[in-house]
């Protein structure tokens, strides 16, 4: 591979950090290319990008990009490598864990950069499955401050017939 080709693909993964704020590195090794195009097209629906690169090349994007930033992660970029890009943090994780259940032993995940947070080994997909994303966490923050509200609204409510049945009866007895 030519030195031109090489920045080529370097920029091109230094472009990807930038846009996208995760990254997974995988080990797709053995599988077959039937199943790699299986996994390609399940990250196309799920809005992961899915690129393969030497490792050399990975690291030094990154050292483009923010070599201290990125550092604790380098110890992940051994053999074959798939990085998958995601703007949320979990959907790479529930990805390869469903593509798992379709019978497959790979992708193994080396490592992921969440969020400037590093996470090394494939023990760590179950805890990456059940992060939750940046929409998500304000849904909750939303659904715990109405909720007082809703309570007030529903205790209101509730008293406002409970009030009119009273009156109701007071006035059908006085008549």
């Amino acid at each position: 591979m030519k030195r031109e080709e090489k920045d080529v693909i370097i920029g091109e993964i230094a472009e990807l950090l930038t846009k996208y704020p995760n990254v997974y590195i995988t080990d797709t090794s053995a599988l077959t290319v039937g199943k790699t195009n299986q996994l390609r097209r399940l990250c196309f629906a799920k809005g992961v990008k899915m690129l393969v690169a030497k490792n050399s090349l990975i690291q030094k994007a990154m050292e483009k990009k923010d070599a201290a930033a990125y550092e604790g992660i380098f110890s992940a970029l051994s053999g074959t490598s798939a990085l998958l890009f995601s703007e949320i943090g979990n959907e790479p994780a529930k990805l390869i864990k469903a593509f798992r259940k379709t019978g497959n032993e790979k992708p193994l995940l080396k490592g992921a950069w969440i969020d400037t947070a590093v996470f090394l080994g494939d023990n760590q997909l179950d805890t990456l499955a059940t992060i939750k994303s940046k929409n998500e966490l304000v849904a909750d923050i939303i659904a715990l401050l109405q909720s007082p509200a809703r309570n007030v609204i529903s205790g209101l409510q509730a008293s406002g017939g409970k009030l009119a049945g009273i009156i109701k009866t007071l006035s059908e007895r006085a008549a």
